[in-house]
């Protein structure tokens, strides 16, 4: 047979991961005459081939495409017939304003860690990487994915990696950041002024400094960190001190897997997870404690391993095999990204400055997600996983999702795919609107999108909110758990009625006041609550939330009236009397009492009232002491019944009864733990016999709660429901604007029909 001409288009995540590198060598393998490209598309190849030459090609690259790499279509076409000669690679083209995927952050590769030993040029190069590995998103400026397009574009290559970026035969042929000790960028180290340049001076230092208890800040690939040594309590009380992180727990990254398997317990999906090439912080149930100062006596740990070739390098020299690793940023404000910014931020905490001078044009903070029933649950989406495209069945294009107020993220529609940001932050500061703002230009210059319609969430608040007013362009408001099924919705591709659970700790509801315990029957367009919990006031407002022992008291109130004492209540004994004065006169003249049926204000009472957590000192602390508290074998849950509005005055008197009879905080946890679940069910139940509807889909913030997100889809499945969670976006609000983005989608196509 004789040779034709074939064009063969192949869409997917197959920019920044040596794909051209991938198919120019199996070309030269088969020996196939041709070219290779990238555009906006993604790959675009032709060849001269038999028929059958060309479907075996396919079938070779589906099977043999790099490991990151993710295909989402190849077609191949006859095309007018051409000579061809040899096979090459051709230089990117930017002609079209279609999807082209970005590939994310990826790990530095084993084999990278080998060169670093091997490679006299590379010999403990802090930056190394490869095609299979290295800085992706965070350095993008523009697509295609050209050096020239990165932050790279200043570091022009010495001979000898021009040499292997050009060899067809190099695992560097054609990686756009490859660089080594001669021609790539450079680490120091600045301490009081003082500078460090010379890489052996600068790893013996920072191991010095780490093992005096000092506190170092490290640039990594998408942003600052701070670390200390995690088996030092007094350096890392200093870094909480310093940061004004009173008590959210640390993340630690390990030396090596064997060396965590000491501290925590960790089971095939995790240790799959944790060994990744995205490496994200993964929740660890602890074996042993490291210094007390990490968790603060919480039973779980952020464990990562060292995932840029700088960490690796560091253990070498560090005595320590765990070091505290957090954000480097001051609270509440996003990572920090720049040497000034270090400088100016980062040096009233940390005894050094290490940084590198290659600039991150992508803020990322690292992801954390935990495993459920053998599944990873985000809780955090960015390094390693933006800006990976989540394909929907529906058409989003050009809407904007604003997203809501905390953990904000926004996504933008492209074709059939939402653009899901990094993760954000909480939308109450300067310094963290000015990055949503700098994100979102940045992602529509990067996809071509040119939003059209903007959809955010119903509070009028909200900056996410005011800022989708500002755009002026045609807006969609969605309620905010509506926006959580339907964000669970679209990742399954389901578009009809499901049974809706979404329980956190607040949104604002058609009724104006604050949700937070919904039972919905919706989908993609509408949403009709069927049940909820029971409003409770917030003596103070938002004060309440970070002081839940005001909530508990409330509901003493509501009990007892006149006749409550708050003398009789442990959990009021080291609140001021003033305080607690003050509050009772609130409650009882009904003063800055806003009503709130968030669940996760019933959690912060019951914490609140077992004195196990009177004062949140940061985000949702009260319920997770609470779940950290259980009783695991305890069965037993408090016969509450399910209705329309659901008493919470009643979990709260047999929970009190069953303090007076001396039960144990932890079996007193277990059963209040098992209540919510028992509702879950009850629920499901009672909505699937009035509709007939079996599909339940499960979002909010109550669901990273391990316990009962594993319980409740344990026992829904057992009863015959099809279950669906949030795996792709977190059940958090970093995954509301996806739920946002389906709804315009649906409601946008329902009004053009």
């Amino acid at each position: 047979m004789s040779n034709s001409t074939y064009f063969i288009e192949i869409k997917g995540r197959v920019q920044g991961v040596g794909f051209r590198p991938f198919i120019y060598r199996l070309a030269r393998e088969k020996n196939l005459q041709g070219w290779v490209m990238n555009d906006n598309t993604g790959v675009k190849i032709k060849i001269n081939a038999e028929h059958e030459k060309a479907l075996n090609f396919v079938e070779c690259i589906r099977n043999a495409a790099p490991e990151v790499s993710y295909i989402k279509s190849i077609n191949l076409t006859l095309s007018e017939n051409e000579t061809l000669e040899d096979f090459q690679i051709l230089k990117s083209q930017n002609n079209s304003d279609e999807i082209t995927e970005i590939s994310p952050d990826i790990a530095v590769c084993s084999a990278c860690l080998a060169d670093l030993k091997t490679q006299a040029h590379r010999i403990n190069y802090p930056l190394i990487n490869c095609t299979n590995c290295g800085p992706r998103f965070s350095i993008i400026k523009d697509i295609p994915y050209d050096r020239h397009n990165t932050t790279m574009t200043n570091f022009e290559m010495c001979p000898q990696c021009h040499t292997e970026y050009t060899n067809i035969l190099d695992r560097r042929f054609h990686a756009q950041p490859v660089a080594c000790n001669h021609c790539g960028p450079q680490y120091e180290m600045v301490v009081n002024g003082l500078v460090y340049s010379d890489f052996a001076d600068l790893l013996s230092k920072a191991s010095e400094f780490i093992r005096n208890g000092k506190i170092l800040a490290i640039k990594g690939t998408g942003g600052y960190h701070l670390a200390c040594d995690a088996l030092n309590n007094d350096a890392v009380t200093k870094l909480r001190q310093r940061k004004f992180r009173d008590a959210k727990p640390f993340a630690v990254m390990f030396r090596d897997l064997a060396t965590l398997k000491e501290i925590a317990h960790v089971n095939e999906t995790e240790q799959s997870q944790i060994q990744s090439w995205i490496k994200p912080i993964v929740l660890l149930k602890e074996r042993i404690s490291l210094a007390p100062a990490v968790t603060l006596g919480l039973n779980t740990i952020g464990a990562m391993l060292p995932y840029m070739p700088f960490h690796h390098l560091l253990f070498e020299v560090l005595k320590t095999p765990a070091i505290v690793l957090t954000s480097g940023n001051r609270a509440n404000e996003p990572i920090v990204i720049s040497e000034r910014e270090a400088e100016n931020k980062l040096g009233p905490i940390a005894d050094a400055i290490i940084s590198y001078n290659r600039d991150i044009n992508n803020r990322t903070d690292d992801s954390v997600l935990f495993v459920a029933n053998g599944k990873p649950r985000l809780i955090r989406r960015s390094r390693g996983y933006v800006p990976r495209p989540i394909a929907l069945d529906l058409n989003p294009d050009n809407i904007l999702a604003t997203g809501g107020e905390l953990k904000n993220t926004f996504s933008l529609g492209k074709g059939r795919n939402a653009i899901v940001s990094p993760f954000i932050g909480d939308l109450e500061n300067m310094e963290t609107t000015s990055f949503f703002e700098h994100s979102l230009q940045h992602l529509k210059k990067l996809f071509r999108v040119h939003p059209e319609m903007v959809v955010c969430d119903m509070h009028p608040g909200y900056f996410s909110t005011k800022f989708a007013e500002s755009t002026e362009l045609p807006m969609v408001k969605v309620q905010h758990h509506h926006a959580h099924i339907a964000s669970v919705m679209a990742e399954h591709h389901l578009d009809e009625k499901v049974i809706g659970i979404s329980f956190d700790g607040t949104g604002y509801g058609v009724d104006g006041k604050i949700w937070g315990s919904e039972y919905l029957v919706c989908d993609l367009n509408e949403s009709k609550r069927y049940a909820h919990f029971d409003y409770m006031k917030l003596p103070g407002g938002d004060k309440a939330i970070k002081e839940p022992w005001r909530i508990a008291l409330w509901l003493l109130y509501k009990l007892k009236g006149d006749s409550f004492k708050p003398n009789e209540y442990q959990f009021l004994y080291t609140i001021p009397a003033e305080h607690i004065q003050l509050v009772l006169q609130m409650v009882q003249k009904d003063l800055n009492c806003p009503e709130s049926c968030g669940a996760g204000r019933l959690f912060d009472a019951v914490a609140a009232l077992l004195n196990i957590c009177t004062i949140n000192r940061y985000e949702a602390e009260a319920p997770m002491r609470l779940e950290a508290l259980i009783a695991p074998k305890v069965t037993d849950y408090y016969p509450v019944p399910f209705q329309s509005s659901i008493a919470v005055t009643q979990i709260v008197e047999l929970i009190l009864d069953d303090m007076v009879h001396g039960i144990s905080k932890s079996t007193i946890s277990a059963k209040f733990h098992n209540t919510i679940i028992q509702l879950f069910l009850e629920g499901a139940k009672s909505i699937r016999s009035e509709t007939g509807i079996n599909k339940i889909a499960l979002s909010g913030g109550i669901f990273q709660n391990r316990y009962i997100l594993e319980r409740t889809e344990n026992l829904l499945l057992e009863d015959g429901f099809k279950v669906y969670t949030n795996l792709q976006v977190p059940m958090n609000d970093g995954g509301i604007s996806l739920g946002q983005l389906a709804i315009a989608a649906k409601r946008r196509t329902i009004s053009c029909v």
